[in-house]
C-alpha cells in the first residue's frame, strides 16, 4: 500500500508517542476486523500518517480524525479532505468531548494509540460507552493482556475489571515491532471492545465499582482487609464470599460487582 509522498516525509515524534504503522498486511487485517460500512460514523484517534485513514475514509459516511500533532494537519487535509465526510480535529484525545461529535448514530472508535496515554484514554472513553458501537485499538501487548485478563493473574486489575464490566473484549491480532516506523521496543496487539447495551449497565453501580477497585488495587501486595479499610468491613466481604485476607487480584468480576452493590457511594 502506498501513501502520499508528502506524508512519508514526516518524522515520528517521541513526545507524541508516535510509531507509524506501515505494514500493508497488518493494516489490511485491522480494516477487515473493523469492516467499515457506508452508514458508519467512525472516530479515528491519532491518524498519524493516515495509514488506516486511507483504507477507511472511503467506506464510511463520516470520519472524525483527532490529531494532536499540528505538523500533520496540512498533510492529512491534503490527502483526505476530498472526502466529504472527513473532519479533522486538532485536539488532545484525552480532553476531547466525544458527545460533541455524536451525530445521532452509534460511534465506532479506531486508532493506533500512543502507548503513553492508552490506559487513561480507554478509561476516559468508557465514560462514553452509551454512544459507542465498538472500539478497535492497536495497543502495547501488555495493555491488551490487562484488558483480556482473568482473576488470579498478574494482569488482572482495575482496567480489565472495568473493561469486562462494560464491554465484550476480544484480542484480534498480535503485531511485531517491525510493522511500525520507528519500531517500538515492545510487542503490540489489536483489541476489539464492544460495549454492552446501555440497559444492562447501571451507571450508579459503575461509579461505585470504579472507586472500589481503584482502592482495592491501590497496593496490590496488600490484602483486601488493608486496602479497603474504612470502605468495606470484613463481614460485608464475607457475606458475598470474599476472604478479606485475599489480595484483590484473586477476586472475580462478578464478586466485585456484587460487593459494589452492597456499599454506599463514597
Amino acid at each position: 500500500m502506498k501513501h502520499p509522498p508528502a506524508l512519508s516525509k514526516h518524522k515520528a515524534r517521541k513526545r507524541f508517542g508516535q510509531n507509524f504503522l506501515h505494514d500493508s498486511h497488518i493494516i489490511g487485517s485491522i480494516v477487515r476486523s473493523i469492516n467499515p460500512q457506508p452508514s458508519d460514523h467512525i472516530i479515528e484517534i491519532g491518524p498519524g500518517q493516515g495509514a488506516l485513514t486511507a483504507e477507511i475514509v472511503g467506506h464510511c459516511e463520516r470520519l472524525d480524525a483527532i490529531e494532536l500533532d499540528r505538523d500533520l494537519l496540512t498533510l492529512l487535509l491534503a490527502s483526505f479532505s476530498i472526502h466529504k465526510g472527513f473532519h479533522l480535529h486538532n485536539q488532545d484525545a484525552l480532553k476531547t468531548d466525544y458527545r460533541s461529535l455524536y451525530c445521532g448514530r452509534p460511534i465506532r472508535v479506531v486508532g493506533n494509540l500512543p502507548y503513553n496515554i492508552s490506559t487513561p484514554l480507554i478509561l476516559a472513553l468508557f465514560e462514553y460507552s452509551d454512544l459507542i458501537q465498538d472500539m478497535h485499538f492497536m495497543l502495547q501487548s501488555e495493555v491488551v493482556d490487562r484488558l483480556c485478563a482473568s482473576p488470579n493473574t498478574k494482569a488482572w486489575g482495575r482496567l480489565g475489571i472495568l473493561a469486562q464490566y462494560l464491554c465484550r473484549v476480544e484480542r484480534i491480532l498480535d503485531v511485531a515491532p517491525e510493522a511500525f516506523d520507528p519500531a517500538p521496543k515492545v510487542q503490540s496487539a489489536v483489541v476489539r471492545l464492544v460495549p454492552k447495551p446501555s440497559a444492562d449497565i447501571d451507571r450508579i453501580q459503575l461509579g461505585k465499582l470504579q472507586k472500589l477497585v481503584k482502592q482495592a488495587f491501590a497496593q496490590r501486595r496488600k490484602t483486601l482487609r488493608n486496602n479497603l479499610k474504612g470502605w468495606v468491613s470484613d463481614a460485608e466481604m464475607e457475606a458475598v464470599g470474599i476472604d478479606p485476607g485475599c489480595r484483590a487480584e484473586s477476586i472475580s468480576l462478578q464478586k466485585w460487582v456484587t460487593l459494589s452493590d452492597g456499599i454506599e457511594s463514597q
